[in-house]
Order: structure tokens, then sequence, then C-alpha cells
């Protein structure tokens, strides 16, 4: 190999290995925690332009929450327990799956008593007692988003799909989950990823000029 192609070839195997990552073939990399972005050619309109995250993922099957559907419905009118009375923020939709069932994402530093951990400092809520809980506790809005409904898999489904290329599957970020523009997730996200594709896809050598 010339000398000069190195600089070239080493940029394509940096491209390679971000697209592996966040390609995991056949989905054995599959685990709670993971971002899951779906890709320009998804057509199940429950999930074109989502992002979600996956906050179970085990043999008897996979949940997810789409992060970036905020609505505009406040969890104040939304949820009739008193806790949420005097709770600040909307409610997001999580997904077409028992969209009356609530669940909640909450970020703590410590550990969340009864909730189920999912990456990082972020927790899952599923039960009614700690949602209540943690709807009259001190946490901040910016911490804690509150889902009607989820999206539901079993683990060779969501494999197929992420195989036919209708979602991309990055590394899990707190920071994105709770992005204080939601609306803006996917964009940013699938642009990052349309990057990588790209830069994997240019061809590793320098063409000669003619005469060389």
């Amino acid at each position: 190999m010339a000398a000069r192609d190195w600089p070239l070839r080493a940029l394509a195997a940096l491209a390679c290995a971000a697209w592996l990552a966040a390609q995991p073939a056949g989905g054995q990399d599959l685990a709670a925690g993971k971002l899951l972005v779906a890709s320009r050619g998804m057509l199940d309109p429950n999930f074109t332009e989502t992002v979600a995250l996956l906050a179970q993922y085990q043999e008897s099957g996979v949940v997810g929450l789409v992060i970036n559907r905020r609505t505009r419905l406040p969890i104040s009118r939304a949820l009739s327990a008193e806790e949420a009375k005097s709770r600040p923020g909307p409610i997001y939709i999580g997904g077409p799956v028992e969209q009356r069932g609530v669940m909640a994402l909450a970020r703590s530093s410590s550990d969340v008593a009864e909730a189920k951990h999912v990456f990082d400092d972020v927790y899952l809520i599923t039960t009614k007692e700690l949602l209540n809980k943690s709807l009259a506790s001190p946490i901040a809005a910016s911490a804690f988003h509150v889902f009607f409904g989820y999206a539901g898999w079993s683990v060779p489904q969501l494999g197929r799909e992420i195989e036919l290329g209708k979602w991309y599957v990055l590394p899990g970020d707190a920071a994105i989950v709770f992005d204080p523009d939601p609306n803006t997730v996917w964009d940013r996200l699938i642009a990052k990823t349309e990057t990588r594709v790209a830069m994997f896809e240019r061809p590793s050598y320098a063409p000669r000029r003619p005469g060389r």
C-alpha cells in the first residue's frame, strides 16, 4: 500500500467502525438502553420520523418508548391522581400499544427504588404506586417524562425490521432521551447517521490524475 494512500484508508476504516457500531447485524447487539432511529424508508405511520428508547429487552419481548412525540397535554390534566395536579411538564406518546397505559422515565444520580434500571442514570417506572410517588417528588420536569402507550416487538420481529433497514441502532444517550427539544431529535440523529453511511460508502483510495 502506497504511503500516500494510508490516511484515506484509515478514514475509511474509522467510518466503517462507526457504521458497524450503529448497525448490529441481526440485532445481536440489541439491549435495554439502545436507541432506535427510524430510517427515511420507515413506512409505518406509527414510527415515521421517530426515535425510540429500548426500555426492556428480554426473550419474552421488547418494550420501547418513543421519546420525540411530545404533546401539548399537561400531566396535571392528563392524570387523575392527586399527585399529578401540581406536576409540570407534558405527556409524551410512547407508542401505539395500550395508549391508556402510563409509564415514565426518570433520570437520577442515585438508584430509584422499585424502578427498573434501563441504562446509565435512566430508570423506567411502570407501577401506579411508584408513578404517584414520583409525581409528588421534587424531581425536575426535565428529568421526568410521562408516556401514554409504548412500542412492542418480539425479539425476532425487531431483528427482522433492523435487517430490512427500517431502524438504525445507536448507543443510549440520556441527554437525547431527555432532550429539551424533542421535535428536532430525529432530524439531528438521522443526519448524523446518514453522514456515517456516506463516509462508509466513500472509496478508500484517491483516483490518480492522468499522467501519474
